[in-house]
């Protein structure tokens, strides 16, 4: 499994990388087939006053691909929100896939 984090138009301290690879580690459970996981974390502009902090999580297993985005006010928010909309997804693909 090849794990991919992106910050973009900033620098991500260690704390907010450690959250986000702890949580990912925890999509084995899930899916055995897990090719890539690639995050991208970044500031959502509007007219240059930074609003909110976007999630979006792309996951490939063979021959399917998942991806999912969530908004917040703090990139912990976000991302744990994506995660949890990405884990439901990979449930739904197994339960169709298993019937």
């Amino acid at each position: 499994m090849r794990v991919n984090i992106h910050t973009v138009h900033f620098s991500a301290d260690k704390k907010l990388l450690a959250h986000v690879e702890k949580k990912l580690k925890k999509l084995s459970q899930f899916s055995k087939r897990i090719i890539s996981i690639n995050v991208f974390l970044k500031l959502d502009n509007v007219v240059h006053t930074i609003k909110d902090k976007v999630a979006e999580i792309r996951l490939e297993i063979p021959k399917h691909s998942f991806f999912v985005k969530a908004t917040s006010k703090s990139f912990e928010e976000s991302f744990d929100d994506a995660f949890d909309s990405l884990v439901t997804q990979i449930k739904k693909h197994k339960e169709k896939n298993a019937a």
